[in-house]
């Protein structure tokens, strides 16, 4: 990849990176609405699936309108990777933000009502986990600061957008043919 193609790639992805982490951030929100309303943490779940199949229609439109329609594997890894990196650094920074200032205990009381519900009681009997266990695993991911909850989120999500990078890549790199090899 040459210098402009590089700059070309990060300028891009930086744009549909930001989107994928506004993307994110509502379904953070939602997510966290949601540990006291089940709708709200359903539509959350949701648009986190949702993140890689928008992540890569902004790939199949960067291909189409400003490569004309040809890109190469490596250059399609490259951008859907830093896609998710831009928007994980985005999302870090809410989550930061959100852990830090606004949170106050809210989560894990919110985790304990749903653990001490009796059908939740049931449930975690069943996989052979006691209550206290569970709220103690929570009390140990909450007692993480806030940057480090964010970098472990952060990083994550950078690992599943170069695993995603590989079969995404494959399906939208286009050499400049089509299917019967006429040049398009």
């Amino acid at each position: 990849m040459t210098p402009e193609e590089y700059r070309q790639v990060t300028a891009f992805s930086r744009i549909d990176g930001a989107y994928v982490g506004v993307l994110w951030i509502v379904s953070f929100a939602f997510s966290i609405i949601g540990l006291t309303s089940g709708g709200l943490g359903l539509a959350g779940t949701l648009l986190a699936i949702a993140s890689p199949v928008y992540a890569f229609t902004r790939l199949r439109k960067f291909r189409d309108y400003a490569l004309d329609g040809n890109i190469s594997f490596s250059r399609a890894m490259v951008y859907y990777v830093f896609i998710f990196f831009y928007a994980s650094i985005i999302f870090a920074l809410a989550q930061t933000v959100y852990f830090q200032f606004m949170d106050n205990g809210y989560m894990l009381r919110a985790y304990e009502s749903i653990f001490s519900a009796p059908e939740t009681a049931n449930m975690l009997s069943m996989w052979g986990v006691s209550y206290q266990e569970m709220v103690d695993s929570i009390r140990e991911i909450v007692s993480m600061s806030p940057v480090m909850m964010a970098l472990n989120v952060m990083s994550m999500n950078i690992t599943i957008g170069i695993v995603l990078s590989i079969p995404v890549a494959l399906i939208v790199k286009r050499n400049g043919y089509i299917s019967n090899n006429t040049p398009v």
